[in-house]
């Protein structure tokens, strides 16, 4: 298979996956000591990604135009 077809299905399941899942949410742990000093608690804080549908889109239409651009043509 050609390397551009394999890369254009990379990226239409790629856009298909962004068009489907619009943001994640993943946690980080931080360890915050009281204010004397003698504690400490963990904190679990949410970071939120939101992901553009305009992504998704032009991920696919690359992906579209990679697999049906012509191969070479050998002597």
């Amino acid at each position: 298979m050609r390397r551009y077809a394999v890369l254009g299905l990379v990226l239409i399941v790629l856009g298909v996956l962004a068009l489907s899942v619009r943001s994640f949410t993943y946690f980080t742990t931080e360890q915050v000591v009281g204010p004397l000093g003698f504690f400490a608690w963990d904190i679990s804080r949410p970071h939120t990604f939101f992901i553009n549908p305009i992504a998704g889109i032009v991920a696919v239409a690359a992906g579209l135009a990679l697999v049906f651009i012509p191969g070479r043509k050998t002597a």
